[in-house]
């Protein structure tokens, strides 16, 4: 390949966000993909290999066999395409990215089409393949022109292609960018300007058409995309860019052709966002406009969604106070020429010179343009259109702002109706989600959370952590059959009701067993799977039960992982009477665990064995220190979403101070009270906190008093001492809570014993356990006792 043609193939890479390309093609009895061309910079260690197995699970042999592109997001983007002709498979084109957040959509359409040029020059050949120049070729078929441009000197680097278009033959051509805009329209070169002469804040990737007059005086429509690069004082060193004909556009040069632009690509904007960078594309650099805004009206008021240029100093000052959140908010009645063009429902162009408010006229002071945007019979929004200069308005222009705001009006409402109805749907699913995770003494939980790129954003994965006690956790993640509002609803249900029974106090069989009946009770179509764990802080002893979920997998001290073997049950909602084993399992300090959902491991081209595999291998190479980056390191490419994504992380540290116990089941005799007061004076004084006792007795004898007097069945004294805090707690087989007095007089005679003990502790309360309640007392140890 020729140096010219190889120096536009990397610069056009370079825009494409590829680093490097390589084709492969079938050889040796099509066992195998051989490498027939490569371009681009190749490090330590990535060049691409000689020879890919068409069995093997390399992104280019599953490309070839799927006949499907994947675009996946790693350390190293990478795409791979599959090369084909009318069914018939060729190869495959291998594209490493240079952003860690992978391919555009606009790069990777261009690459796709692209694709599409270097199979239609690859032909089944000898086998095996010998290497073919195959990359410039087929960029040149797509008429890509490439430039550098040095700002400071004015010269610029111009490949054949970019010259053929503009209409200028190489012997013609003195290395100087006035002689390339020379051919360019006088109505294109205030944006050609801006883009090629970049300020300090007019970094990053630019984007714009002009119109260029060819040797026959013919008018050809061009595409160009440029980045600034900044030099050694800030200041913009080179422009790099290329610039794409007609054919390769998304647009053509009349206003039929830009009017099916228009309607495609606002069929494509979901979002108002999307509808407003649509609008700008469309009028702002091909009218050479200063200033278009974009707002809805509601109510009295227009809600500005779109501005360019975004920056505050570039609007007026009555907009400038109404700048309350990331766009201006303003009220009709400030601006009463434009409150009439609204009333009318008429575009209204208005000459450099017309009398208007201060808040249009700085607007457009060399002109403007008032599109109010019909829908339904309505007034959806408006969009402003200002040129700072004088700006004479062609009837082909008039033509085109009101077809643009006939579709732009339907687009707007329809997106506000998207934007609605995705709020909802956040809305939905956060408040169904726990909202923050507890904070734990001996561990660090995370969760994340995404929903599916498809439909409704809202589904039935869900997770949740619950602090059972001081030293007890229980983490659970499951999975609603479906993706739906009805399927979030169940999840919504499942997760109260499983933290619910947690908090009662039930062991982990039991509250998967509740769940379990009480979605085989709803009588609904619809099925969930759960994983649940509940894991002792103090021992590092974890109790699991599945239900039909996925195993959990631990990373270990040493940073092998291994998927825990989890004895399962069905999933919930099927077999009311189902039994639920529980699997024991000793977590060493260090350890993380990882509870997740199907979506991340499994879809359409990923089989279940495999993603567990790549979820092990990342949670292997993900740094523990960071329960957060370990979660995003283990989401991966966040793009290839076809269902939910749940992920619980919990890193185990173990205790930093272990408590000490000691337990006495008090028994109903006459003098039970005095043996608890002897048992807790004896503990008292083994664990050395005697200073303590006059407190903590008389906390013991309240709290047992009252649980033999009030309940019925056994009655159990446990004593914790943690760092300098004793903990005292009385659980007896009532479920009811102590109930203080409400009046408290001379002549109350019950009641004034919770009062005493709340007096003396320095935390009190009950919760409820499995059979009954547990009433606790925290007394500190006064200080200068060991």
């Amino acid at each position: 390949m020729g140096g010219t043609l190889r120096t536009c193939l990397d610069r056009a890479l370079s825009f494409a966000g590829a680093t490097l390309a390589a084709v492969y093609a079938p050889g040796a009895g099509a066992r195998e993909l051989r490498l027939v061309d490569t371009s681009g910079s190749v490090t330590s260690g990535s060049s691409p290999p000689e020879r890919l197995p068409l069995s093997g699970d390399s992104p280019a042999a599953r490309a070839f066999r799927t006949d499907h592109p994947l675009w996946l997001t790693s350390d190293t983007p990478l795409g791979a395409l599959p090369l084909g002709i009318q069914g018939t498979r060729l190869g495959c084109l291998l594209v490493l990215g240079d952003s860690a957040d992978g391919f555009e959509v606009e790069q990777r359409r261009f690459l796709e089409r692209y694709a599409d040029a270097v199979a239609a020059l690859l032909r089944p050949g000898a086998d095996p393949p010998i290497p073919t120049p195959l990359l410039g070729p087929a960029l040149r078929s797509l008429r890509l022109g490439s430039f550098v441009l040095s700002p400071d000197t004015g010269l610029i680097e111009a490949d054949d292609t970019l010259l053929e278009l503009v209409g200028i033959t190489p012997d013609d051509f003195d290395g100087k960018v006035d002689t390339l805009l020379a051919h360019a329209l006088p109505e294109d070169m205030h944006a050609l300007m801006s883009v090629l002469e970049p300020t300090t804040d007019a970094f990053g990737r630019r984007d714009l058409e002009f119109r260029v007059r060819g040797p026959t005086g013919e008018m050809r429509w061009l595409s160009l995309s440029c980045r600034a690069e900044a030099g050694a004082d800030d200041g913009p060193q080179q422009v790099l860019g290329v610039v794409t004909a007609t054919p390769v556009l998304r647009r053509g040069g009349d206003d039929v052709s830009r009017i099916q632009w228009l309607t495609a690509a606002l069929d494509d904007a979901a979002t108002v966002r999307d509808v407003g960078r649509v609008v700008v594309a469309a009028l702002r650099e091909p009218l050479a406009a200063d200033h278009v805004a974009l707002a809805a009206v509601q109510d009295d008021r227009v809600m500005v969604t779109a501005l360019d240029p975004p920056q505050p100093s570039a609007w007026p000052d009555v907009w400038r106070t109404e700048w309350r959140t990331e766009w201006p908010d303003a009220s009709l009645r400030a601006l009463p020429t434009l409150q009439a063009a609204l009333r009318d429902g008429r575009m209204d162009l208005w000459p450099a010179g017309t009398a208007l408010e201060a808040g249009l006229a700085d607007v457009g002071a060399g002109g403007l343009a008032v599109l109010p945007l019909p829908a339904k019979g309505q007034v959806a929004g408006v969009c402003l259109v200002g040129w700072d200069r004088p700006h004479e308005f062609a009837p082909e222009e008039r033509s085109l702002l009101t077809a643009t705001a006939a579709l732009v009006g339907q687009a707007l409402k329809r997106a506000h109706a998207h934007d609605a109805e995705q709020e909802l749907a956040t809305m939905l699913q956060r408040s169904l989600l726990p909202r923050r995770l507890p904070e734990l003494p001996g561990g660090t939980a995370v969760a994340r959370y995404l929903p599916a790129r498809r439909g409704l954003q809202v589904g039935g994965d869900w997770y949740d952590v619950i602090a059972l006690s001081e030293d007890r956790v229980a983490l659970v993640i499951g999975d609603v059959q479906g993706h739906s509002a009805g399927a979030a609803t169940i999840m919504g249900q499942m997760r109260t009701a499983v933290r619910a029974y947690a908090t009662e106090g039930h062991p982990p069989d039991v509250v998967v067993s509740h769940a379990n009946r009480l979605l085989v009770g709803m009588e609904t179509d619809l099925f969930a799977t759960c994983c649940y764990a509940e894991l002792d802080l103090e021992e590092g002893n974890i109790l699991f039960v599945r239900a039909g979920h996925l195993a959990p997998l631990l990373r270990l001290p040493d940073g092998s992982t291994e998927e825990v073997e989890v004895a399962g049950g069905p999933p919930l909602g099927i077999l009311a009477e189902a039994d639920f084993p529980m699997t024991s399992v000793e977590l060493a300090p260090g350890t993380v665990l990882a509870l997740v959902t199907d979506g991340l491991v499994e879809a359409a081209d990923l089989p279940l064995d495999e993603g567990m595999r790549r979820t092990r291998v990342a949670l292997a190479a993900a740094d523990p220190a960071d329960p957060g980056k370990m979660a995003d390191a283990l989401l991966g490419d966040a793009g290839r979403r076809e269902d939910d994504v749940a992920l619980l992380l919990l890193r185990y540290d173990g205790m930093k101070t272990r408590p000490i116990r000691a337990g006495w089941m008090v028994w109903r005799l006459p003098d039970a009270v005095m043996h608890a007061r002897r048992f807790t004076a004896r503990t008292l004084r083994r664990w050395k906190v005697q200073e303590a006792a006059d407190a903590v007795l008389l906390v013991v004898s309240e709290l047992v008093t009252n649980a033999l007097v009030h309940t019925q069945g056994p009655v159990r004294l446990d004593l914790v001492l943690r760092g300098d805090r004793v903990r005292v707690s009385v659980s007896d087989s009532s479920p009811r809570a102590p109930a203080k007095p409400v009046i408290v007089d001379w002549e109350a005679t019950g009641g004034r014993g919770l009062l005493l003990v709340e007096a003396m502790s320095d935390a009190f309360g009950s919760v409820p356990v499995a059979g009954g309640k547990q009433v606790w007392s925290e007394i500190a140890v006064p200080e200068g006792v060991p």
